[in-house]
């Protein structure tokens, strides 16, 4: 995870397979952090997880859902971009009443370097 916010940092463009890794790490952290069905985090193309404590979603197309591309996830994962800001400006994408992630914020990905 750390190589992916290095490269962040420096401008460039994390290598996919750290990227990967790091969107993963992410993941699930925030899968034990916020255990449950209710909502559906995507992250194309790396992951998708269900979490948040309340009712599960068994079929169809999930009520409270999150999407945002790799690299903003990390960002606002890590809270180098707040949630609202990426809500707001649409890299985030975020419908349903439980989605709203910030009081599980921020993730380390299981490092704390």
């Amino acid at each position: 995870m750390k190589q992916a916010l290095d490269a962040l940092d420096r401008g460039a463009q994390p290598e996919r397979s750290v990227l990967r890794d790091a969107v993963r790490a992410l993941l699930a952290e925030l899968a034990a952090k916020a255990p449950g069905r209710s909502v559906e985090v995507r992250i194309p193309p790396f992951g998708a997880i269900q979490c948040v404590p309340g009712p599960r979603h068994t079929r169809g197309t999930p009520p409270n859902v999150v999407e945002a591309d790799p690299i903003t996830w990390l960002l606002v994962a890590t809270e180098r971009v707040s949630w609202a800001d990426a809500l707001s400006d649409g890299r985030l994408r975020a419908s349903g009443i439980r989605t709203d992630l910030t009081e599980y914020l921020p993730l380390t990905g299981g490092t704390t370097d």
